[in-house]
């Protein structure tokens, strides 16, 4: 038996692999990449008016020139959607989708309406009452 040299040689960026008739180009730790190209490279939305409760509404149609998130962002945004909804069925971090949000909301394409808090009325009770004091809570567990 013969030995021979082994050569160590970094794997390929790209791998293709036949699949099939086709060959299907496959790419390996690509989600960083395609975050910042995604991005633009940049890490923080232009706008901060988005967190994942805010409601996202489509103003207007997609059109065949734009990017492929943008399209999927207005189509779902037919109706109101939130933010969280929208990074989750474009299986993007909540911070890149606000990035991609913030790029229609500035180019008109889209509105933002912020969730109404409901209204409570166990706080208005709570505010007409008074707290109890420290050393009341004792001598109240113990007429229980």
């Amino acid at each position: 038996m013969t030995e021979q040299a082994i050569e160590t040689v970094p794997a390929p960026r790209y791998v293709e692999r036949p699949l099939g008739q086709e060959i299907r180009r496959t790419v390996r730790n690509d989600v960083p990449d395609r975050l910042y190209v995604l991005t633009g490279g940049r890490s923080t939305p232009d706008s901060h008016a988005f967190d994942p409760a805010t409601l996202v509404v489509s103003m207007v149609e997609s059109a065949p020139d734009m990017p492929t998130e943008q399209v999927a962002i207005l189509d779902m945004c037919q109706t109101p959607t939130i933010v969280a909804d929208i990074a989750t069925n474009l299986g993007l971090p909540i911070g890149v989708t606000t990035i991609l949000l913030s790029d229609l909301l500035r180019a008109s394409k889209i509105t933002v309406r912020q969730p109404q808090p409901a209204p409570n009325t166990l706080g208005a009770r709570r505010n007409t009452q008074r707290a109890a004091a420290p050393e009341e809570v004792p001598s109240g567990l113990r007429n229980v």
